[in-house]
């Protein structure tokens, strides 16, 4: 995949679980409240439907507001890819304001180790840098370091 430096901000480092953790923890309802969002704030809700179009809803809790993000998952590789957009809801009904579509990848990086690349494609780089802003890269890796801290105490 090619990245545009104009409308994508994407990292990847190792994290220190292994992969099937890390997909059980992105692919699980019962999982996502535990490292999904930067603590202190939490997800008060999430639906997941793990197939092509189906529904990957969160309802994240900031400060005491409710922030619903409705979307559906584009594509779905077991253990390897997870691609999902809040472009559409299910039904592939548009959204009247998308944000991104979000590209997660997943390699085995041996000894327990997972090689993470977590990516947001924009429509426009106006978008992209309000994400930046908003705190893209600290915001997304305080989540990626709380999901490899999860999936570590899933293993015990």
């Amino acid at each position: 995949m090619e990245l545009d430096p104009k409308t994508d901000l994407s990292f990847t480092r190792t994290l220190e679980a292994p992969r099937d953790l890390i997909w059980e923890c992105w692919t699980s309802e019962e999982h996502i409240p535990h490292w999904f969002i930067p603590r202190p704030h939490r997800i008060a809700a999430v639906e997941i439907d793990l197939r092509v179009g189906g529904a990957f809803n969160t309802t994240m809790e900031v400060e005491g507001k409710l922030m619903e993000n409705r979307g559906v998952w584009l594509e779905v590789e077991p253990l390897r890819r997870l691609v999902f957009t809040d472009g559409y809801e299910t039904g592939w009904k548009p959204a009247p304001d998308p944000f991104m579509t979000a590209i997660v990848e997943m390699e085995d990086a041996g000894e327990g180790r997972t090689l993470y690349t977590a990516t947001a494609r924009h429509r426009s780089a106006d978008s992209a840098k309000r994400h930046e802003e908003m705190g893209f890269y600290d915001g997304w890796g305080t989540v990626a370091d709380q999901l490899a801290e999860y999936a570590r105490s899933l293993a015990k």
